[in-house]
């Protein structure tokens, strides 16, 4: 039995940069615990722009920045079961932008989420999470019947 979390990336970031809730996401991402890691394609581009912000901004070295985005390259490609951003995607995230007040990007990860929802019902998931550090997305994941939670309360 595994738990799947489906990480957007005001909550993945906080796996690579110290954060309130970084340790709880350390703790939920840490291999040994063998949870599903769950992402949404678009995660890759909005990570790689929160650490060149982050640099550009002087908050982290470039040598810092680096080494965030080697092991973020390593769990991406060893760790993450990565969502398509496909048409039926596309196309909720469509419909989820004219119900509720989303930003685009946004709207994409709670439609990658959304899509996968059947598919996370075996005997082999015990139970499936969608985590975000936004307020707002959190409480419209959950008025779309996700069961979601905030790494900013968890210390």
């Amino acid at each position: 039995m595994v738990d799947a979390y489906f990480l957007d990336s005001s909550a993945l970031l906080k796996r690579y940069v110290p954060e309130v809730g970084t340790a709880w996401i350390q703790s939920i991402t840490d291999a040994q615990n063998q949870n599903l890691l769950i992402v949404a394609h678009i995660a890759w581009v909005e990570i790689c722009s929160a650490i060149a912000r982050r640099q550009r901004e002087g908050n982290i070295s470039s040598t810092q920045a680096n080494q965030v985005l080697a092991a973020f390259r390593i769990h991406w490609n060893t760790q993450y079961f990565i969502v398509a951003i496909d048409h039926t995607v596309i196309d909720l995230a469509g419909q989820l932008v004219s119900q509720h007040p989303l930003r685009a990007y946004d709207a994409v990860q709670l439609a990658a989420a959304l899509s996968l929802q059947g598919q996370l019902i075996s005997p082999n998931v015990s139970s499936s999470s969608f985590l975000t550090a936004d307020t707002r997305l959190l409480a419209i994941a959950q008025a779309e019947s996700l069961l979601a939670d905030n790494p900013n309360l968890h210390s």
